[in-house]
């Protein structure tokens, strides 16, 4: 009895193992995005990217890394983006802390580029903070 709970034991940690070690997850990596070639609307055009930065976006609301910028989200950019090119105008008002109107506003397609750059980058900036943070670290590798 004795021989067969560790047979049973063996083969049950081999499955595993080898369970283990064939199942793969590979997580995506976006600190080789391109915001130049991505976020450029001349080349692009604006529908292309602005689905290039609702993508991006969404996924560094799931990081929890959106950018903001003088009050106003990514996510304001781009749907106020969206409304400026469905009711066909050219400029985008920019929005205060609170969600309010301010007189400054800028064209529709720099908006739209900027907020795609914001997008790509809160993720690129994301990756690289994982792979550099130690240089900050006092006394690792921190100069003073």
């Amino acid at each position: 009895m004795k021989k067969l709970y560790s047979v049973i034991a063996a083969t049950s940690l081999a499955l595993a193992i080898t369970g283990c070690s064939n199942n793969q997850v590979t997580t995506p990596t976006y600190d080789n995005l391109d915001e130049r070639k991505l976020c450029n609307v001349s080349t692009n055009g604006i529908d292309s990217v602005l689905k290039v930065a609702q993508k991006y976006n969404k996924i560094a609301k799931e990081h929890g890394v959106e950018f903001k910028r003088l009050g106003m989200t990514n996510t304001q950019y781009i749907d106020e983006s969206i409304k400026a090119i469905k009711a066909g105008e050219k400029k985008v008002v920019l929005l205060n802390k609170k969600g309010k109107p301010t007189k400054n506003s800028v064209s529709v397609s720099y908006a739209v580029e900027r907020a795609c750059k914001f997008a790509v980058s809160a993720l690129t900036q994301e990756a690289e903070g994982k792979k550099t943070w130690r240089a900050a670290v006092p006394g690792d590798q921190f100069q003073y």
